[in-house]
């Protein structure tokens, strides 16, 4: 546990905070799906959120990205008060969100998808076939070289292989410009050299983007070296370095106890 976010196990907020969620409710059917007291995320940090199937993960960037609407609470991102804000409206102010299962067009080629990433973007058709700038087309290949993509830049999507397109799909929310990404399992059914590659591409971005990343896989999150919240049955259960959080009682009795490798 990480003493300036606790207290008497009071998560409490931080100066630096991008991302803070309050006294957050959420409730479907009944069933209280998210009961946060706090969770804070600083400025160009990358956090791990854990935590056993069902315990929330999915519906916490589903608030942050106003999918999912909280009963009670107050979601604030970079000082403004997001809570009741359109999805739409809050990916303006810089939430970008990456699914599980990339979503790029398998009938364009890695350029021309990232082409559509673009800020501003004209549409599909007009954007394809507008003439896009020099400083845009050198951004484009900066980033898909970053991310070893820049090989296969003419290649039809469909092409890529499953960890290829995870990238692709990481590199158009770059793009875009986000100053949150949030990114779910993005280690799913990739290689063990994907897994590592990937893993080493978030740890560049850390320090540039602030990132919240889902995961289950806990070798995966080791690589990462970043900082953990576990979540539980809807509340935070354990925030800090990784081996603490795996070595606190009630982490273990509640998910790693069980003898899981996936949360």
């Amino acid at each position: 546990m990480t003493a300036d976010r606790e207290s008497s196990d009071v998560f409490l907020p931080g100066p630096l905070d991008l991302v803070q969620l309050e006294d957050v409710r959420v409730v479907f059917d009944g069933f209280k799906a998210l009961d946060i007291h706090y969770f804070g995320v600083d400025r160009n940090e990358l956090r791990v959120v854990i935590g056993p199937n069902g315990a929330g993960k999915t519906t916490l960037c589903d608030v942050i990205s106003g999918k999912t609407k909280p009963v009670a609470g107050r979601v604030m991102f970079d000082d403004v008060d997001i809570t009741h804000m359109k999805d739409t409206a809050i990916a303006g102010l810089g939430v970008g969100r990456k699914f599980q299962t990339p979503t790029v067009f398998d009938g364009l080629t890695v350029f021309e998808n990232m082409e559509l990433a673009l800020p501003a973007s004209r549409g599909v058709w007009r954007n394809l076939f507008a003439r896009i700038s020099g400083a845009d087309r050198d951004r484009i290949d900066a980033i898909l070289a970053r991310v070893r993509l820049l090989g296969v830049r003419d290649v039809l999507s469909r092409s890529l292989s499953h960890g290829q397109r995870q990238w692709l799909e990481i590199s158009m929310l770059i793009l875009s410009g986000p100053k949150l990404l949030l990114v779910d399992e993005p280690a799913a059914g990739l290689t063990d050299h994907e897994t590592a590659l990937t893993a080493e591409l978030l740890t560049e971005l850390k320090g540039q983007h602030t990132i919240i990343v889902i995961e289950h896989d806990m070798e995966f999150v080791r690589r990462l070296a970043s900082r953990v919240t576990v979540l539980c049955e809807g509340k935070v259960l354990a925030d800090g370095p990784l081996d603490a959080v795996q070595e606190d009682p009630k982490v273990i009795e509640a998910y790693l106890g069980r003898g899981k490798e996936r949360a």
